[in-house]
Formats: C-alpha cells, sequence, structure tokens
C-alpha cells in the first residue's frame, strides 16, 4: 500500500513540475506591446525613417508611429491635444510654442542642424547659379510658406541679401516644395540641403553661401504627461546619441 501511495505522490508532483514552466525551457511571457508617437518635422523623414527600426529593435514590444509635417502644424496639434509623446522641430521657435503653453516635460534638447540649398530639376536647365539667379522673372520658383521653418529660413535669407522672391508657389512643407521640383511645375525651389540628399538623382542641388546666414536648429522634447513619457526620454536619449548622430550625418544633418 506504501509504494503505491508513493508511486501516486511522484506522478503528481511530477505533473505539477511540468506545469510550471521552471527550469523546463517554457517559453517565456511575450513582452508587453507599447507605442511611442513621435511628431516630427517633415525633413526627419528619411534620418528618422532609419532611427525607428534600431530603437524597436532594442526594445521588444514597442512600436514607434511617426507623423511627418511642418512643424508649425504639428506645433499646434500638440496645443490643440494632439497625442504625441515626442516633438522633434526644424526650428526652435516653434519649439517655443509648446514650450510657451507648458506642454514640454524638462528642457528641448537641439540634436541637428540644417542650412537651405537650391534645388533644380537634373541638369539644372535654367542655368541657375546663385541665390541672387532664384529673383530672375522668366523662372518658376517654388518656396517653403513664411510660417514653416524652411519657409522662415527663406525670409531670413532675403533680408540679409536684399533679394527679393517671387515665387510661384508658397508651399506647406518642405517635401511639397521639393515634389514641385521633381515633378516639373518649377524650375528651382528652395529646400534643406539633406532634402537634396534624399531626392538623390531626381535632383540637382546647388549651394550657395547665404545659406550660412539662416541655419536651423532642430530641438526634440518629450510631451508632458505623454502616454509613454518614460520611452519618449529613451527617444530623446537615442536621438541625440550616437545611433542617432549617425543616421542624421548620413541623411546631410549638421551636429550642434
Amino acid at each position: 500500500m506504501r509504494t503505491k501511495v508513493s508511486a501516486a505522490a511522484a506522478a503528481v508532483l511530477v505533473v505539477a513540475g511540468c506545469g510550471s514552466g521552471a527550469g523546463d525551457g517554457g517559453s517565456a511571457a511575450p513582452p508587453e506591446e507599447r507605442t511611442l508617437t513621435v511628431f516630427a518635422a517633415a525633413s526627419l523623414t528619411e534620418a528618422f525613417g532609419r532611427l525607428e527600426p534600431q530603437f524597436e529593435q532594442a526594445r521588444p514590444g514597442v512600436d514607434v508611429v511617426s507623423n511627418f509635417g511642418a512643424s508649425s502644424d504639428l506645433a499646434q496639434q500638440i496645443v490643440n491635444g494632439g497625442p504625441a509623446d515626442v516633438f522633434a522641430a526644424a526650428n526652435t521657435s516653434t519649439m517655443q510654442t509648446v514650450v510657451d503653453a507648458g506642454l514640454v516635460d524638462g528642457e528641448p534638447a537641439v540634436f541637428a542642424t540644417n542650412v537651405l540649398e537650391i534645388v533644380t530639376p537634373p541638369g539644372n536647365p535654367a542655368g541657375v547659379t546663385s541665390f541672387a539667379d532664384l529673383a530672375r522673372p522668366d523662372l518658376q520658383v517654388v518656396v517653403c510658406a513664411p510660417q514653416v521653418p524652411c519657409g522662415s529660413a527663406t525670409e531670413r535669407i532675403e533680408q540679409a541679401t536684399g533679394v527679393t522672391l517671387s515665387p510661384v508657389s508658397e508651399e506647406p512643407d518642405v517635401k511639397s516644395t521639393l515634389a514641385k521640383v521633381t515633378s516639373g511645375n518649377a524650375d528651382a525651389g528652395l529646400v534643406y540641403a539633406t532634402d537634396v540628399a534624399a531626392a538623390g538623382d531626381d535632383v540637382q542641388g546647388i549651394e550657395f553661401p547665404e545659406a550660412a546666414q539662416a541655419v536651423n536648429d532642430y530641438p526634440i522634447a518629450v510631451i508632458a504627461d505623454a502616454p509613454s513619457a518614460d520611452l519618449a526620454r529613451e527617444f530623446q536619449e537615442f536621438v541625440a546619441g550616437a545611433d542617432g548622430r549617425a543616421a542624421l550625418g548620413a541623411a546631410g544633418f549638421g551636429s550642434p
């Protein structure tokens, strides 16, 4: 009888041990699924596109969802309650809109710089060689609208040089400005150097010295009461760290 009881007890222990998952190579619980929402300037599309999968790979279960657009539009969305965890703007004055609304946790950190460059169709058929050439009456020139950072930079260069442009279109963001040139609807435009690099052989870029008078600093900040505040701080540090600098440098951004 004792032999039978001991065998039964042993069988119970074996079954219990198998069900515990401890020390038997059982599968671990899946990582918690979390979303990080990043609002970022349109000119960061390519660089952040490289950084997002790196950030996610090091943090299983994390999904980075990016909303790219004109910095001024994104700032207004945040002020109006847009669900951002992180905001990366193309200039400090746009970031200040969010700071002044009391919606930034901590201090924004400048992580990159950018300058304007003239962009033309391949081969530069209109023969543009300088910023002053953009004022020629025979040219169809497009720029960014003045309320967005690339348009504000254009205005600063106009004021510094005394050259007044008469664009046929003022676009809502830098990608729209670039598209006017790549589609053949403009002879030339003013976009960031990084956008010229991203467009590759579809355009020709022309650097001009006056661009140095309107360098844009790019700040990044964690949004106050962000749903994923811990991830937001990690992303801010990641962008400003070695991996971020490498991706931003490859895209043509300068260091702050």
